[in-house]
């Protein structure tokens, strides 16, 4: 159904003539009025069309006369294959009357895996010009939310930039003839995989009769990838992938081809591997797959392939035992960050294997320590790790971003101090004796992070507000002021969250433990943990998990650009970020299954120009961890996207894990973001992250470091272990899929709250600090809390702290709200549930369960 009668469209089609005539003249890009868009003409595919005529083809066949039109739902999209690689740089979309309010436009090399190039919301409809960047043949209208009851409507789609037919310096010989080959299968003796490798078209290699199969060729080494040809045998391949590899292992897709009719054909890829693979998944014929022939052409761009492994980079600082002056490092180090709170400065120590004697390890922002063993104990500190507050006269609620890591610490007497605040984990230690969590006069602290840990001694909070500890072992624990929560800890106190701080779970439902850095005799490599279910107590030494040589990771080092990073993945590389600040010019797109990317010294990534720091695809098994997004002065949609919107998958075996990745917005800086994190995909595990927008520092205001949401989870069964979540504008967590679990919530409301009519909403003063969508059936958390302090107006009431649907698979268990010296209050806990807050005595109210 169209929004407009028939007898009306000339004025429409006049009307839209009109604007785009208007509008394209004011852009000083590349779409200049007597340019022809990259798309007209070529081929369109949609997910829909409203009828007949109003096919896809004629959103891109240049005529504002004809249009597409989808059917009236939500999720519908258009795309156009330009025929070759581009570089686009803008888009335009003439709309009709039916215009899409919001929307992604989407980018890629095959059509099946997807990056986004802009996120467009609150489009007004008529010309919407929208300048991108981005590399690939496929470009896509993927929209989210439509403006009127009708579908989405397009005069034209129309994408600018640059291509090539051909490929510059793409080499005539094949670099395949004679490789070293393999399969998954051969028909018999005759047929083995080496044949369709051997430049002899009269042999061919031939599989067993079924799906799928593959055979894959050895280059030699890693080589930049610009063609393939294939000459099939009468048994061919109707749909198949061409792929790459650097290690034989973990493979990148150049080519998706479907409906293919046999015969000879080449196929322009670009990527790089050493290893080349046909992988078929569905046979043109009741036989199996048969090629004549299979050649690997090289070359491409010229750019030669990147390179895995080397050395550390300039700000790790690799030691052993006997390292001259050891004490002087760690006292030049600390000097220089004890106090650098938005500075630059990003440092890793890495602790080779054995005894380290009379040492303490003061540990400042942005600086790491961990031990370069298999296991904690094979790195003895005889001395001190050590977080104090001295920098702040005492008050450790500032002591944010440092690390402690694969370490044995015997305190020099008796008992360490790490007394921090958020995003400083200490994970992986054993503790010879006590840990105090405060700082050295007792003053206020407010952490905290403890994983697979185990502490012999007693552990003491002493003034620390809130403190999450999982899958550890302490041989006690004092007291707490607020909020002490535990998951799969041995000696953890009994709950007694009714009058006391303890919130304790026996098991932690599902675990895995962050990816380390270690030395195998001289090589490093990387040690992927696997997966835990109902864990309890420490995961080592049994150590169940995987190695990954370091010659698989791309060593970034600063000065690396995005386009390098995103050439590293493609290749098949995991990303090792060594310690530095890493302005993006583009997103790092982390597409392939099993990527792990993993940050030493709080490795920063700073998006410029709008952005987004980072996407991950729907995939497998990705492990990100260890390093801090912090959103750049230009706003960005998403500082880090998970999955892709309409996500689906299953990954409960494999699931997705981010680990100690902290999100900061203004601080260092004025920082603009709408979404901070958005997960899409489904069963990913977030292990502790601290996403902060900025109350002090530089470009600190209600607007000038404006970010809308902190966490928003669209996946359903995502588990959260360790969610810090402060000062947002709008809501600070929105969780909106199914089945989520969040075990361990701290939360501030924002400080800057101009006045209470800025955030009410719906007859609601506030934004919930964590809101669970009305339409969601299910859902459970334990052991959250949520803090005022509207400096800018102590008068405000907010509303409640946490708002839920009440339905029997809502299950909250142990909330409480505190008004920060009175400077604003609670009206309830939880919806209109709870006691209010009330005076400047910092007293908690509480609901130990909800509904």
């Amino acid at each position: 159904m169209s929004p407009h009668p028939a007898r009306l469209r000339p004025l429409g089609v006049a009307l839209a003539a009109m604007a785009a005539l208007i509008a394209l003249p004011l852009t000083n890009g590349p779409a200049a009025a007597a340019e022809t868009p990259l798309s007209q003409g070529k081929s369109a595919t949609a997910s829909s069309t409203e009828n007949a005529g109003t096919p896809a083809s004629a959103a891109v066949d240049g005529n504002t006369g004809t249009r597409w039109s989808s059917a009236a739902s939500d999720d519908q999209w258009l795309q156009v294959d330009l025929g070759a690689t581009a570089s686009v740089t803008q888009v335009v979309l003439n709309w009709e009357a039916a215009y899409g309010k919001d929307y992604r436009l989407q980018i890629s090399k095959d059509a099946a895996t997807w990056t986004d190039l802009k996120s467009v919301t609150g489009s007004d409809g008529g010309t919407d010009t929208v300048d991108v960047s981005g590399q690939g043949r496929y470009v896509r209208l993927q929209g989210v939310h439509r403006a009127t009851q009708w579908g989405y409507s397009l005069w034209e789609f129309q994408v600018f930039g640059s291509t090539s037919t051909s490929q510059p310096g793409c080499g005539t010989a094949n670099a395949a003839k004679g490789g070293a080959a393999s399969a998954s299968s051969t028909e018999n003796a005759g047929t083995p995989a080496s044949a369709a490798f051997d430049g002899d078209p009269g042999t061919r290699w031939s599989s067993q009769a079924a799906d799928p199969q593959w055979v894959r060729v050895d280059l030699g080494s890693v080589q930049d990838i610009c063609k393939v040809d294939l000459t099939w045998e009468a048994a061919y391949g109707k749909d198949f992938q061409i792929q790459a590899s650097s290690d034989g292992q973990s493979w990148n897709t150049l080519k998706s081809v479907t409906g293919a009719t046999g015969g000879t054909a080449s196929y322009d890829v670009s990527g790089s591997g050493r290893y080349v693979r046909i992988y078929g998944t569905a046979r043109g014929t009741g036989y199996g797959y048969s090629l004549w022939e299979a050649a690997v052409h090289t070359g491409g761009t010229g750019t030669p392939p990147v390179q895995g492994g080397g050395d550390l980079g300039p700000n790790v600082i690799v030691v052993d035992p006997s390292t001259p002056n050891l004490q002087q490092k760690f006292d030049q180090v600390f000097a220089q960050q004890e106090s650098a709170q938005f500075g630059t400065g990003r440092y890793q120590f890495l602790l080779k294997p054995g005894t380290y004697n009379g040492i303490n390890a003061q540990i400042g922002f942005y600086t790491s320590i961990s031990g370069l063993g298999l296991n904690p104990d094979d790195t003895q500190i005889n001395g001190d790790v050590t977080v104090d507050a001295g920098w702040f006269n005492g008050n450790a609620t500032q002591n944010f971003w440092r690390s402690a890591e694969n370490l044995a610490i015997t305190p020099s007497n008796g008992t360490d101090r790490w007394a921090v605040a958020q995003a400083a984990p200490f994970r992986r230690i054993h503790v010879k004796g006590g840990l105090n969590l405060a700082p050295n006069g007792y003053g206020w602290a407010s952490g905290g992070y403890i994983a697979d840990s185990k502490i012999d001694g007693t552990v003491g909070p002493y003034s620390q507000q809130q403190w999450y500890t999982r899958d550890s072992s302490v041989g006690g624990w004092t007291n707490g002021v607020w909020n002490m929560t535990f998951s799969g800890v041995q000696g953890a106190p009994a709950t007694n969250f009714d009058n006391g701080p303890y919130t304790t779970l026996d098991n932690t439902p599902v675990s895995r433990e962050k990816p380390f850095l270690y030395l195998d005799g001289s090589a490093y490599k990387v040690f992927v943990p696997a997966k835990r279910t109902n864990a309890r107590g420490v995961s080592w030494p049994a150590n169940p998990g995987t190695s990954v040589p370091l010659d698989q990771f791309y060593v970034v080092k600063p000065g690396a650009t995005a386009t390098t990073i995103n050439a590293a993945l493609a290749q098949g590389l995991n990303l090792l970020f060594t310690p530095g600040v890493y302005h993006l010019d583009r997103t790092i797109d982390v597409t392939r299954a099993n990527t792990v990317v993993l940050g030493l010294g709080l490795a920063t990534l700073v998006p410029d120009n709008g952005v987004d720091a980072m996407h991950v695809a729907d995939v497998d098994g990705v492990k990100l961890a260890g390093f801090l997004i912090d959103a750049g002065s230009v706003r960005s949609d998403a500082l880090l996207r998970i999955g892709t919107p309409g996500a689906g998958a299953d990954h409960s075996a494999n699931p997705t894990t981010m680990q100690d990745v902290f999100v900061r917005v203004g601080g260092a800086g004025p920082g603009l973001a709408t979404d901070s994190v958005v997960v899409d995909s489904d069963d990913v595990i977030i292990d502790h992250t601290w996403i902060w927008r900025a109350d002090h520092g530089s470009g600190v205001g209600w607007d000038t470091n404006r970010a809308d949401y902190g966490l928003r989870v669209n996946g359903d069964d995502v588990l959260a272990t360790g969610l810090f979540v402060e000062h947002f504008n709008k809501y600070d967590v929105y969780w909106n899929g199914e089945r989520g679990r969040t075990i361990f919530f701290q939360n501030e409301k924002a400080y800057d709250v101009p006045n209470a009519a800025a955030v009410t909403h719906d007859g609601i003063v506030g934004y919930a600090a964590y809101k669970v969508a009305d339409t969601v059936t299910t859902h459970e958390a334990w052991g959250l809390g949520s803090y005022c302090n509207f400096t800018a107006d102590p008068s405000i009431v907010q509303t409640h702290g946490f708002q839920v649907p009440t339905t029997p698979g809502i299950k909250m268990h142990d909330l409480q709200v505190i008004s920060l010296g009175g400077m604003g209050q609670y009206a309830h806990v939880v919806n209109n549930t709870g006691a209010p807050t009330s005076g400047t005595s910092t007293v908690p109210s509480k609901v130990t369960s909800f509904p």
